[in-house]
């Protein structure tokens, strides 16, 4: 690979885009590679989403079709040739579609090889482009990207097996994790020594999912009232959100109102990204109930900070734990979640920050894929769900 051509995403303070830049670059700068980080114009100043779930709906259109009107540029000016890549970080992007009309009618040398990363879409039928009505012509749309890229990089060998069934055409590669900055979210409270001692911690159990449907908040709430049926609780129960408190669903969000009022939760919403990560370190138990989460960077985030976590071995979490028992319950058991909660309060798991570590060497994986070195996740073939139960990397077994 002569040059990387990085299509990266708008920034939004509330969201993984704030930082997805920067952990990048810093793989990219020790791996010695030669980027170009093309630009986009945002449509406004905010850094916020005022319309959709994931990415603002007018924000990421704007953005993404101006970064692509500089793409389009470069390539007119003869700088983008046959031996570069150009990795988009969404497979959705608008505009994309000018890249095989110009690939197309240019000669051999100047086409540049493609690699896309899928963050779900319509092969998953959780995600909010279901909800929306959207799924039709995503799909369509997602059949005209096969047609042209080099590969699809997904984030789980689930996720291969759901773009299979869907009859995707493109390579494969399973990535084996989101992109993440290990060091740089360490920064952020001041360095690992800073990291609060789990004994100091309170007993507080945070939930940082968005509060959409395919999240599962009611199954959050439903669990603190189990405590509180129990009796004497004796736990803190915390919602983290960086903007204020929404969701496709306002039932959600009226419950979590009205259980904040009666004293069972704490809701903190509209923090700072810095903000979150106190919060974190001050939390023994990151809890998640998604339907719909490939990998998740909270799931990093709390590992890092010395924080538990306890998610449901449900799609890709059984490969980003390792298929580690203690710190996954049974889909959807709240009595199983209940008990495991409750172990996990009580000290630091004894494999706390390994799952950051791993996905922490996740631009690696993607790095070595561009430039032909990362065959091994290539899911080509009839025999890609082998790689399914294998344990990405090792953890520690301790028998109870």
């Amino acid at each position: 690979m002569r040059k990387l051509y990085y299509m990266g995403l708008e920034s939004y303070e509330a969201r993984y885009t704030l930082q997805l830049t920067a952990w990048n670059r810093r793989v990219f700068e020790r791996r010695g590679l030669d980027v170009v980080y093309v630009p986009g114009t945002t449509i406004d100043n905010t850094q916020s989403i005022s319309v959709g779930q994931v990415l603002d709906a007018h924000g990421r259109s704007y953005f993404s079709m101006s970064q692509m009107m500089n793409l389009v540029q470069l390539m007119k000016n003869g700088e983008v040739t046959a031996e570069d890549v150009i990795y988009f970080e969404d497979m959705f992007q608008p505009g994309i579609e000018s890249l095989p009309y110009i690939m197309d009618q240019i000669p051999a040398e100047q086409r540049p090889r493609i690699y896309v990363r899928c963050l779900a879409q319509a092969i998953d039928p959780d995600d909010f482009v279901h909800v929306w009505g959207m799924a039709g012509w995503m799909s369509t749309y997602e059949r005209m990207v096969n047609h042209f890229v080099t590969g699809v990089l997904a984030t789980n060998e689930e996720m291969v097996a759901h773009m299979r069934i869907a009859g995707w055409t493109a390579p494969i590669y399973n990535i084996s994790g989101l992109a993440f900055g290990k060091a740089e979210v360490l920064e952020r409270i001041g360095g690992s020594a800073n990291i609060r001692p789990f004994e100091d911690r309170p007993r507080r159990v945070g939930f940082a999912a968005r509060f959409d449907q395919e999240k599962q908040p009611g199954f959050f709430m439903d669990l603190i009232d189990m405590f509180h049926d129990q009796g004497p609780v004796g736990v803190e129960f915390c919602i983290y959100s960086g903007g204020p408190l929404r969701s496709n669903n306002a039932e959600y969000v009226t419950r979590a109102r009205e259980m904040e009022a009666a004293g069972k939760l704490k809701i903190y919403d509209n923090i700072s990204k810095n903000e979150y990560y106190a919060h974190l370190n001050n939390t023994r138990v990151l809890f998640n109930c998604a339907l719909q989460d490939w990998v998740s960077n909270t799931v990093s985030e709390a590992d890092t900070l010395g924080c538990n976590v306890l998610y449901p071995a449900y799609r890709s979490f059984p490969e980003t734990f390792a298929n580690d028992p203690n710190r996954l319950y049974v889909p959807w058991s709240i009595d199983d979640a209940y008990h495991k909660i409750q172990n996990l309060l009580r000290e630091p798991h004894h494999n706390m920050g390994l799952i950051s570590d791993w996905n922490n060497g996740t631009v690696d994986r993607v790095v070595d894929i561009i430039t032909g070195n990362g065959e091994q996740w290539n899911r080509a073939g009839n025999r890609y769900r082998d790689h399914a139960a294998a344990a990405k990397y090792h953890v520690v077994k301790v028998e109870s």
